[in-house]
């Protein structure tokens, strides 16, 4: 299955791709030579730690490969009189009680709530999807339903 990414989360992810095996890892490598160097390496710490990072490297190198092998970049949407909420939008909502929140809609692998950025596939993000301005959306969450209404759709 393929995983939604926006052009500055897919950017993200190479770059970290490239600083570990441009620089991390290479120095890593260095620093296990030198710590095999030094002879017995069964009560070597810094051999032992040195293994233990190269592996992390290796299974976040695997991780981030495979993550931009599947995945597809959507392009931000073309502004039209009346957007819809699509994947990449910045979307502002009112609640029941009257409080405005702004949110971005991407993918799972971007998602940190905290910062405003939501997943496509959360109930409020797929509640969303395909609405207009003005429209009042029904979530559904664990907690109960509530209303919202949208009240602007961005693509920046």
């Amino acid at each position: 299955m393929p995983h939604y990414l926006t052009p500055e989360g897919a950017k993200r992810y190479a770059t970290e791709l490239n600083q570990l095996l441009g620089t991390e890892r290479p120095r890593i490598v260095q620093e296990v030579q030198e710590a095999a160097a030094q002879g017995d390496r069964s009560e070597n710490a810094e051999y032992i730690y040195g293994k233990k990072r190269l592996r992390e490297i290796d299974r976040r190198v695997r991780f981030l490969t495979k993550r931009l092998e599947s995945a597809v970049v959507v392009k931000r949407e073309e502004t039209s009189e009346r957007p819809e909420v699509r994947f990449g939008a910045s979307v502002t909502v009112r609640d029941e009680t009257g409080k405005e929140s702004r949110y971005t809609i991407v993918g799972p692998d971007e998602a940190d709530p905290g910062s405003g950025r939501i997943s496509f596939e959360s109930p409020l993000g797929r509640s969303l999807m395909k609405k207009t301005t003005g429209d009042i959306v029904t979530v559904r969450r664990p907690a109960g339903e509530v209303e919202i209404e949208l009240i602007a759709v961005e693509y920046d």
